[in-house]
């Protein structure tokens, strides 16, 4: 039975709403004080310590440096993957997808920031999927975008019962949801004249899809930081692409975002993707740095070394007489860093 659309809210940030006046300042009910602030108030005068109070105020100051110096790496990545994939342009508008998860939450938080050290050149529009799942607290992310000032349209859709009653019990809700959601957002992202989709994938998420392809998959295929819809009407962005999902984490806890668990694709625990990523938080345990490593061959690619024809020209190959760095190194082996420092491949690791 097809879902019916229901009233959807559309919203945008009232004239009197407090819009933030530093992309480090949040209201009071949802966000930790601005660093900046904590690191002007970490260190009173130290005649008014006593040995325990320098050790709070010195421990209160490395965390707000350590908050600061990750608020620079996540704005600095979030901008270099706008700048070399193309991602935003002057006068985009921009639909930022939503879920009340934390790397959603943290997309749009850095995007505001980009946004205003850009001279607001695009604009950036907050859009929830209201799935009707029970126990779903509609009133969070209205409340909170309303209060940050971000202009926000909430679409509901009880796609949760569809899944359900199409999806036998025990079995995984992704496909079918995902079928669903990308449907709705697309006719969204048309009624309000968006140029681009937003989504939250991160690093991680990317090299998690490349692994499920290859292992399950039977393919070279990974999760591109910008592409058309399958129907070619739309452009699918991922500002998040060199950003890695502990960075993530620690900045949802510095941001106290409120956090909406999801009980759909949330807590299905025997998913493949989980699996994956199990397998790639073990690999950075007992290796490290090979998270970047990987994350850097997915920007290095060399067709003529792999083995698909319709990627290379084999059968035209003739020897041309022109040197090739790539060419073959007869009975040379390869000789590979035990893990890579600063460049690999000529190109810098994930930028930090």
């Amino acid at each position: 039975m097809p879902y019916q659309r229901s009233a959807a809210a559309h919203c945008k940030a009232p004239p009197g709403a407090a819009t933030l006046q530093s992309p480090l300042i949040a209201p009071s009910r949802f966000a930790v004080r601005s660093v900046h602030s904590m690191l002007d108030t970490a260190t009173p005068p130290a005649s008014s310590f006593v040995e325990g109070d320098d050790a709070a105020a010195a421990a209160a100051k490395a965390a707000a440096h350590a908050a600061l110096k990750l608020e620079k790496r996540l704005v600095r990545q979030v901008a270099q993957a706008i700048g070399d994939f193309g991602l935003i342009e002057d006068g985009d508008k921009v639909m930022v997808c939503v879920s009340g998860g934390k790397d959603s939450y943290a997309m749009l938080d850095v995007l505001r920031m980009v946004q205003q050290r850009n001279g607001n050149r695009f604009e950036l529009i907050a859009v929830n999927l209201d799935q009707k799942q029970p126990g779903f607290p509609a009133h969070v992310l209205p409340e909170y975008l309303t209060q940050v000032g971000v202009p926000f349209h909430i679409e509901t859709q009880d796609t949760y019962s569809v899944v359900k009653e199409h999806i036998p019990e025990g079995k995984t809700m992704c496909s079918l949801c995902s079928r669903l959601r990308r449907g709705i957002l697309y006719r969204v992202a048309d009624e309000l004249g968006c140029t681009k989709i937003a989504l939250g994938h991160h690093r991680d998420d990317m090299l998690q899809t490349f692994f499920l392809n290859m292992f399950f998959g039977g393919k070279l295929k990974g999760m591109p930081p910008k592409v058309q819809s399958d129907r070619g009407d739309h452009l699918i962005i991922r500002p998040l692409a060199y950003v890695a999902e502990d960075d993530l984490t620690r900045w949802s806890e510095i941001r106290n975002f409120p956090i909406i668990p999801c009980t759909l694709c949330g807590s299905q625990e025997n998913l493949q993707r989980k699996q994956i990523g199990q397998m790639l938080r073990d690999w950075q345990q007992l290796y490290p740095g090979r998270i970047e490593n990987m994350a850097v061959a997915l920007r290095n690619l060399v067709p003529s070394h792999f083995m698909d024809p319709r990627q290379f020209d084999f059968k035209g190959l003739v020897p041309n007489g022109v040197q090739d760095a790539d060419g073959d190194k007869a009975f040379d082996a390869e000789e590979f860093p035990a893990q890579a420092v600063g460049m690999l491949g000529g190109l810098p690791l994930m930028p930090r």
